[in-house]
């Protein structure tokens, strides 16, 4: 069964982006390449049990099974010794990435709390969008008895386009909850 944002994509939002952008080459398009779910587990230098939670954690997220980071220098100051686990990282592509992007758009951004969008600027210049997250309870697949320890996590979506207008035209026609210029405006 095809997620529904792929079909999305295919019917929709390719048309719309083709009339935007002026072109007629459905290849030269800007389109999803991964989302890659990265935790930092800085906890886990003293404690391994912080280290198991946060991989069963992605792994309930994601539906795949995480790649534990490893620390590639040692650092005095943070009590980090070269090879220790400092992390886990999941990269999703394809039918999961879409289902992943529908379920962050559609059920976990509207949990977060005190949400009034998305900032538009957290572009890379080589149209990649990265967006961080300070709690992993609002994925409702987490029992909060069970995870009681808040660990927070970064989300990076992935595009094959080198402009940050393309990307961010495309991630609004996939529903991205962007802030409004007049919502920027009564925040700052």
């Amino acid at each position: 069964m095809t997620p529904r944002l792929q079909e999305k994509y295919g019917s929709e939002i390719r048309d719309t982006l083709a009339e935007s952008l002026g072109r007629k080459n459905v290849l030269s398009l800007p389109r999803l390449e991964k989302i890659v779910v990265n935790m930092g587990v800085g906890a886990a230098t003293q404690e391994k049990k912080c280290m198991e939670e946060a991989v069963d954690i992605l792994r309930l997220i994601t539906g795949q099974k995480p790649l534990i980071t490893i620390a590639r220098k040692s650092v005095a100051g943070f009590r980090l010794r070269e090879g220790q686990q400092i992390g886990c990282k999941v990269t999703l592509r394809g039918q999961r990435m879409y289902e992943f992007l529908d379920r962050l758009v559609s059920v976990v951004l509207p949990r977060v709390r005190d949400f009034r969008g998305l900032s538009d600027k957290a572009f890379d210049g080589h149209g990649n969008y990265s967006l961080g997250l300070t709690e992993q309870l609002v994925f409702p697949e987490l029992n909060p008895d069970k995870y009681t320890r808040t660990q927070g996590m970064n989300i990076t979506i992935v595009t094959s386009t080198d402009s940050n207008d393309e990307a961010r035209e495309m991630l609004r026609l996939f529903g991205m909850p962007f802030r409004t210029a007049d919502q920027g405006a009564a925040n700052n």
